[in-house]
Parts: C-alpha cells; structure tokens; sequence
C-alpha cells in the first residue's frame, strides 16, 4: 500500500516547509495536511503560497487536506461559535460555515490535491434529521464547488451518532449524494468492532486514517509501536489488503511528548505493519 502521512502529528506548531522536509527525506511520498489555523490557516495567503512554492518543486504530493474543524487556533477553545459544522440547522449559520469550508477547499488552486476530509457534526453529537437535512444540502453544495478545483470531497466515520460507520452508509443511501468515505481505523475500534465497519464501508472506502486507541478514547496512538492500543494489527493490515490498491495506508497520529523523531518513528511504523500484512512495503 502507499504510504501517507497527516500532519496531524505536529498539528499544534505552525505547518513550515522545515516539517514538510522531514517527511520527505523519511522517504515518505505524500502528506495529508491537517487545516487549522495554529498549523496551516487557509485564509494565511502567505503561508499558502510559501508551501505551494515548496510543493511546486519537491516530489513530495499533497494527497489530502483535512477541513478545518475551529475557526479559531485553540481548538474551539474560544468558544461554541468557533465550532464548523455541516449540521448546523439554522441557514444563516450554516452559509457562514460552509463559506468557511470553500476557503479551505481554494487552497487546491495553489497546491493541488485529490481529496478533502469532512467531518459530519462534532464528537459525541446526537441524531436529529434536522441535522440529516443540513448536512445534505452542505455537502451538495460543497462538492460542486470542490469538483470544480479537482477536488472530491470524502466523508469520515467519527464518534458521534451522526457518523458512525452505519449511519454514514445510512446517510449516504438516504440522500443519494455521490460521495465516497475515509475510513478511521481508530475512530472504528471505538465503535466496538474495525472488521464490522470496514466491511460495511467497504466499496465507497477511498483513503485511510491509521491509528490505535484503547476502544474508549480518540487518543491517537502510533500502532505497533505506542501503548495502550487495542487494535490487532495483523488483522487490521489483513482487512485493508483485501481491497488492495483503492486507497493508501495514512497514518493519523498525535505527537507524544519528548519523542525526539515523530517523523522517522511514522516511517518505522509503516515498516511494521507492511510487514504484518505479509507483503512489500510500497512508500
């Protein structure tokens, strides 16, 4: 499988060419560049063009890009009216929203990339149709104006009672958008069963976000390597080679205090579970 890297992993310090760097010379062929705004902030026209310049000229690719969760720098941590969501019923807060999400989604003009990954609703949000109907007509919305920057936009299964892996394919079936699905890994253990999810999503799955928890919390644990997981790795590598060649191995992780090489530790990782799964590391 290809390997990808998400900035996630050191998405609290400021997105510089200087970690783009790190990760190419780990050998590490494409990122997924987490948007916000204390890492990469779309609506900095100045950081975008330094990066775009720096794309323009590394074989390193940009194979996805995060949407932007807060529209502040502190995790929402300013306060509910930071929160970005697609479910927002009320129209005037969504157009705000979703206006919001185009911004991020113009970074494609500068820096190509093939995919966006989007959340429906926020950790732990309960149904509402409500909700259904406002992340639908978002989602139709934004897709237009992605497809016009070459850009497909992929819905992810995260915690919540919106996004789930059934309610995902729920939704999707429901609605009859033409969308396609990054499969967490991790957020999937914490729905009780990995194999469960990934055969229910399984045709629409496009990309990938990797990691390991304890089944519990959303702690985004380096497989393999980090304590505390829960995941088998030897059958999770097994499931996402089953359908070989449609999506990449990409990594999602959360930086770990004093680990002095996060980066060469990824690509340690990705040597472990290539070797798990029995076949050739592919980078």
């Amino acid at each position: 499988m290809h390997h990808v890297l998400s900035t996630h992993l050191f998405v609290n310090h400021r997105l510089t060419t200087v970690w783009l760097e790190k990760i190419r010379q780990a050998g590490i062929p494409a990122v997924e560049i987490f948007c916000a705004r204390q890492h990469l902030d779309h609506r900095d026209q100045a950081q975008v063009r330094e990066l775009s310049h720096w794309f323009r000229d590394s074989p390193l690719k940009l194979w996805s890009l995060h949407a932007p969760m807060y529209t502040d720098d502190v995790w929402g941590r300013s306060g509910p009216q930071s929160v970005i969501t697609i479910t927002e019923p009320v129209k005037a807060k969504r157009v705000e929203m979703v206006d919001e999400l185009k911004r991020a989604l113009e970074i494609a003009e500068f820096i190509p990339f093939r995919y966006l990954i989007q959340h429906i609703g926020v950790g732990g949000e309960e149904y509402d149709e409500r909700k259904i109907e406002a992340a639908f007509t978002s989602l139709e919305e934004l897709s237009l104006f992605a497809r016009h920057r070459g850009v497909e936009i992929l819905v992810e299964n995260i915690p919540n009672h919106l996004s789930t892996s059934e309610r995902l394919m729920m939704f999707l079936a429901q609605t009859h958008l033409p969308l396609n699905i990054c499969f967490d890994m991790g957020h999937a253990n914490l729905e009780g069963s990995v194999e469960v999810a990934f055969e229910r999503m399984k045709a629409r799955i496009r990309s990938t976000h990797i990691h390991d928890n304890d089944g519990t919390s959303d702690t985004h644990i380096f497989p393999v390597a980090g304590q505390g997981g829960s995941i088998d790795w030897k059958k999770a590598m097994q499931l996402l080679n089953s359908a070989s060649g449609q999506y990449p191995l990409l990594l999602e992780l959360k930086e770990v205090p004093g680990m002095s090489a996060p980066v060469d530790e990824a690509a340690r990782v990705f040597e472990e579970l290539e070797k798990l799964s029995g076949g050739d590391a592919k980078p």
